[in-house]
């Protein structure tokens, strides 16, 4: 709630949403959201809307008070820089496949180089995680790359450029992955993710229809199935499966290759500094370390650049 508060005054301040997100670098929308889930949490209104204005009523005021009272008093908790530096928490949001391995990685080396800071990492699919950061409810988070522009006053770091495979059981014959489509059961990513959606994508693009047994999110659930003959996936190669199961089979779709890019969105157009810049350099390097899975093209090396359209 300390965030909330914070843009309770930044709000009362400025005199607008607009002016406020201006001004801690947040989205109209942003702090809308954040006003909301703070009358959300107090079960009271804390402003008179009307049409597109917005202004503190009375209880708003008061609440304003207290406040202001409480983010002074949360500045002073501890007595030196030291004790100041422990008080700090990064939240993290990431996707399940960079969960796995990667990131636990980047924390193990972040946490020795500052062993007084503390991580919190909040699972989720990339729209929500993304709808986080723009909100300022976690710091950075770890996501697949959506299918559109993002917003200006979000900055993202690519770590992976991941193909996809058309994954069968070993025994199923055959390398035309069109005519294995059409003729076995097909495991779906879920296309509620934007991985599943790239799926989705393709498959209308190639004009192949197939017969859906099941759909889910989590890659090594859909692996699973795939190796005990349930149907045959889509799936992008993650560092975590550079060596597939020996049950099933990969096949390269070639000149159909799509790819699946992984990585780090936060707020603001300037790299990150302090703990939370130290944090993205450790995820980056584990990321560059473990390199990108074979079959990828030169795009696939780690690169930052301005928001633009998705793969």
């Amino acid at each position: 709630m300390i965030r909330e508060l914070k843009t309770l005054i930044a709000v009362a301040r400025e005199g607008t949403f607009a002016a406020a997100g201006q001004k801690i670098g947040l989205t109209q929308a942003a702090v809308s959201a954040q006003m909301q889930r703070l009358e959300t949490e107090l079960g009271f209104v804390l402003f008179d809307r009307t049409g597109r204005s917005a202004r503190l009523n009375a209880m708003g005021h008061e609440t304003l008070a207290q406040a202001t009272e409480l983010i002074g008093l949360y500045g002073q908790l501890g007595s030196h820089h030291a004790a100041s530096r422990a008080a700090e928490v990064l939240h993290i949001g990431a996707i399940a496949s960079a969960q796995r391995l990667l990131l636990a990685e980047a924390l193990a080396a972040f946490h020795r180089q500052a062993p007084s800071c503390r991580t919190r990492v909040l699972p989720g699919v990339s729209m929500e995680l993304l709808n986080r950061v723009d909100a300022g409810d976690i710091d950075m988070a770890v996501i697949i790359r959506p299918p559109f522009a993002l917003q200006s006053d979000l900055r993202w770091t690519t770590l992976a450029h991941e193909p996809f495979r058309l994954l069968v059981p070993r025994r199923v014959e055959g390398d035309d992955w069109a005519a294995l489509l059409s003729r076995h059961p097909f495991v779906r990513y879920d296309r509620s993710s934007f991985g599943g959606r790239q799926v989705d994508r393709f498959l209308r693009a190639a004009h192949v229809d197939v017969h859906d047994i099941c759909e889910l999110d989590e890659l090594d659930a859909i692996v699973a199935l795939v190796a005990k003959g349930v149907g045959m996936a889509l799936v992008p190669q993650t560092a975590t499966h550079r060596r597939w199961p020996a049950s099933v089979r990969a096949i390269d779709l070639g000149r159909h290759t799509f790819y699946r890019d992984i990585g780090l969105v936060n707020r603001g157009s300037r790299p990150l500094t302090g703990p939370a810049g130290l944090l993205e350099k450790q995820i980056c390097a584990a990321y560059e370390f473990r390199g990108t899975p074979a079959g990828t093209s030169a795009e696939g090396k780690r690169r930052k650049e301005r928001p633009g359209p998705g793969a």
